[in-house]
């Protein structure tokens, strides 16, 4: 089955999740109302709520109670960008200028803030309080692996393990989360949750490792932000790391270290760097690393034995890995 297909055959209940995640970010400031409702429409495939969805199909689907919570973790995720850019003082992103690129630091995190806010009420719509419960470790985990992106940076010391924990928490945590909150609302057994999240948080893995790789593979026109802005920033990923790991001492991997350690760098010089990782195979190694978390993820889900609830999560599965952003 194809993603476009799985969007299709759900798209009237993704309609009611996004009326319901518009109604929510309808803010009373006219020009703030408006650049919010872009933002919102700009959120590509709505993986997430997606997600949530398909995770309840399996047991007792109700879209008037998951259609808040889908809502609420798509906004999560838009409000976790807002800061994310700012954090970043990224000027683009999806290709569309960021909220901090046209308004001071205080007013982008305090529309942040509301957005956060907003995201818990919708959660707390559904009057599950595992929801909420879930819904504020999955904050959590946000906040945790973006503390560790900021206090990591420029340290090409940092393990595997501690890479896999940032992403995880900045990534990853949001489709655990959306899919344990869809297999609870729709009342699966507890060893059907704890799989449905396991199966969320592998695919959220994937999903990172390939936006990593395409930070240092595409262009700004595909991948909608700056190529090579994470390896400028000093924000060190797995090709990085496996390029690091195979070339360390060579005079590439010396200007890695320059570039990592923040030294004012040319775009030539950043050019021929991202250059020089993608010849050396590291971003292939790093894709393969990625289809092993969604080879993963689909073991998860051996319970299901419907091919039309199975087939649908597959193919979300596998477009982690068919994307250009």
């Amino acid at each position: 089955m194809e993603f476009a297909e799985v969007v299709h055959n759900l798209l009237p209940d993704l309609n009611a999740v996004e009326a319901r995640l518009r109604k929510a970010a309808d803010l009373n400031f006219p020009m703030l109302g408006d650049i919010v409702d872009t933002l919102i429409g700009a959120g590509g495939k709505r993986l997430r709520p997606l997600l949530l969805l398909l995770s309840a199909k399996p047991f007792d689907y109700d879209i008037n109670v998951l259609a808040p919570a889908a809502a609420g973790i798509e906004m999560l995720h838009t409000a976790s960008l807002v800061h994310d850019d700012t954090i970043d003082r990224a000027q683009l992103r999806r290709g569309q200028p960021t909220l901090n690129s046209m308004f001071d630091t205080g007013t982008v995190i305090m529309l942040g803030d509301y957005l956060f806010a907003r995201s818990a009420m919708l959660a707390a719509e559904t009057m599950n309080p595992r929801v909420v419960s879930v819904f504020a470790a999955t904050l959590g985990y946000i906040c945790d692996g973006q503390l560790h992106e900021i206090l990591t940076a420029h340290n090409l010391e940092q393990t595997r393990e501690d890479y896999e924990r940032r992403i995880y928490g900045k990534t990853a945590s949001l489709f655990a989360g959306a899919a344990e909150m869809g297999a609870i609302i729709a009342n699966a057994s507890e060893s059907q949750i704890e799989a449905m999240r396991d199966f969320g948080a592998d695919v959220g893995m994937a999903f990172q490792i390939v936006d990593d790789v395409l930070d240092l593979r595409g262009s700004t026109e595909e991948i909608g932000k700056p190529a090579g802005l994470d390896l400028r920033q000093g924000t060190v990923t797995l090709p990085t790391m496996l390029f690091m790991a195979q070339a360390d001492g060579s005079p590439t991997a010396t200007a890695v270290r320059r570039i990592v350690d923040g030294e004012d760098t040319s775009d030539e010089e950043l050019r021929n760097v991202a250059l020089s990782i993608r010849e050396s195979g590291a971003l292939d190694e790093a894709i393969a690393t990625a289809q092993m978390f969604v080879e993963r993820a689909k073991d998860r889900l051996a319970f299901i034995d419907d091919p039309a609830m199975l087939d649908p999560l597959h193919a979300v599965a596998n477009s982690a890995l068919i994307r250009t952003y």
